[in-house]
C-alpha cells in the first residue's frame, strides 16, 4: 500500500509499504480520507514525533475490511472512524474517566503508525460506527468538530449566550456552526485572514472582525451592547489573541484557551486586575477524551453529522497521498491559505 512516512521533520516520503497485520481486537480500516489536523503540522515541519519513521494522520474515515477474533460488533463494511488516544486505562486519570489527561497514552500518528495511507489497522476500542449517508470527508473531521464541542462544554455555554471564537481554522468553524445550532445569541469571530472570516459568515457567524484592522476589544464590545461576550474561546494559539480574549468577556465570563502557543502567556497588570476584579474564569481545554470512553464530545459530533452537518464549507483543499509532501513544504514556507486540507488515500469515489 502507499503511505506519507516521516523520516525526520522536513522529510516526509510517499513509499510503499506492507498492509498491517492485525491484532485480535483489532479491525483492518480502508482510509476514505484522512485530514491534515494543525498538530501535524509542528510535528512534520519542526519537532518530529515520538518514533521515526512513521506514518502521520490521525483524523479520519474509512470501511472496515477486515476484523480480528475479538472485535465485538464491528463488521466487515461497516463505515467508521476512531479516536486517535490510546488511553493507558490505569493511570489515576484514566481511572477518573479523564481520558484527556492520561499520563501514558499511544496515538495513532504520532506514537504508532497514522492514517496518511491506504489502510490503517485500528483497536476496536477506539472505533465508532457512523451512518453510511455521511459522507467519509465528513467523518474524518469528526475528531475536529469533537475538539470543538469540549471547548464549548468546558465554556459551559448555554443556548443564548453571546459566543466570541478567535482562529477561524477548522476547529474554530465546527464551533461556530455548533454554537449557530445550538441556539447562541451573538457570534462573533476573530481572525486576521478575510478569506476565514468570509467562511466563519458561511457557517453561521453574525459579526466578523479582522484583528489586523480593528480595535477587537472595543467591537465586541459595541456589539455586546458594552457588556462583553459570555463565552470567549481562543483556537488560535496566538499570545496576542489570549490577551484580547480575556478583555473581550464579560464580568463573570468564561475564557477557554485550546489553540497551542508553544510561547508564553504574559499579563500585565491590568489584565491580571480585569481577571480578578471581574471573575473572569480561565479554563483550559485539551483533546476531547471523557467517560465512557471516548465520551460526548465525539457521541455529539457524530449526531450533528448524521442529522445533516456538514464540513464541506470547511475543507479548502482534496488531495492525494502524493501531494502530501508538497504540502507541507507550502505551510512550512509561509504565506499559503488553507483550512482544513483533505487527503483521499483511495481516491475520492473509491470505495
Amino acid at each position: 500500500m502507499k503511505a506519507v512516512r516521516m523520516y525526520a521533520p522536513g522529510d516526509l516520503r510517499v513509499e510503499e509499504v506492507s498492509i498491517p497485520e492485525i491484532e485480535e481486537d483489532e479491525v483492518l480500516v480502508k482510509v476514505m480520507a484522512v485530514g491534515i489536523c494543525g498538530s501535524d503540522i509542528p510535528r512534520a515541519n519542526k519537532y518530529g514525533a515520538h518514533v521515526s519513521p512513521i506514518i502521520l494522520g490521525h483524523e479520519f474515515g474509512g470501511i472496515i475490511v477486515k476484523k480480528g477474533e475479538k472485535a465485538g460488533n464491528f463488521e466487515v463494511g461497516d463505515h467508521v472512524t476512531a479516536t486517535p488516544l490510546i488511553p493507558c486505562y490505569s493511570c489515576h486519570w484514566c481511572r477518573e474517566g479523564q481520558y484527556s489527561l492520561c499520563d501514558h497514552y499511544d496515538y495513532y500518528g504520532s506514537r504508532r503508525d497514522g492514517a496518511m495511507a491506504q489502510y490503517i489497522a485500528v483497536k476496536t476500542s477506539n472505533l465508532l460506527k457512523v451512518d453510511r449517508k455521511v459522507p467519509f470527508e465528513d467523518i474524518a473531521t469528526v475528531d475536529p468538530c469533537a475538539n470543538a464541542l469540549h471547548a464549548m462544554f468546558k465554556a459551559g455555554f448555554q443556548p443564548g449566550e453571546n459566543v466570541c471564537i478567535f482562529g477561524a481554522g477548522a476547529i474554530g468553524l465546527f464551533a461556530v456552526q455548533y454554537a449557530k445550532i445550538q441556539g447562541a445569541g451573538k457570534i462573533i469571530t476573530v481572525d486576521v485572514w478575510d478569506k476565514k472570516l468570509d467562511m466563519a459568515k458561511e457557517e453561521g457567524a453574525d459579526y466578523v472582525i479582522n484583528s489586523l484592522h480593528t480595535d477587537v476589544i472595543q467591537e465586541v464590545k459595541d456589539v455586546t451592547g458594552g457588556i462583553g461576550a459570555d463565552v470567549v474561546i481562543d483556537f488560535s494559539g496566538s499570545p496576542a489573541a489570549q490577551k484580547q480574549c480575556i478583555r473581550c468577556a464579560r464580568k463573570q465570563g468564561k475564557v477557554v484557551l485550546l489553540g497551542i502557543s508553544h510561547q508564553g502567556l504574559a499579563l500585565s497588570e491590568e489584565e491580571v486586575d480585569y481577571v480578578m476584579r471581574s471573575e473572569i474564569e480561565i479554563v483550559g481545554s485539551w483533546n476531547s477524551f471523557t467517560k465512557p470512553f471516548p465520551g460526548r464530545d465525539w457521541t455529539e459530533s457524530i449526531k450533528l453529522y448524521e442529522n445533516g452537518m456538514s464540513a464541506k464549507g470547511i475543507l479548502s483543499h482534496r488531495i492525494g497521498l502524493e501531494d502530501v509532501p508538497e504540502v507541507f513544504k507550502k505551510i512550512d514556507a509561509g504565506g499559503y491559505f488553507f483550512s482544513k486540507i483533505m487527503i483521499f488515500p483511495n481516491g475520492q469515489e473509491a470505495a
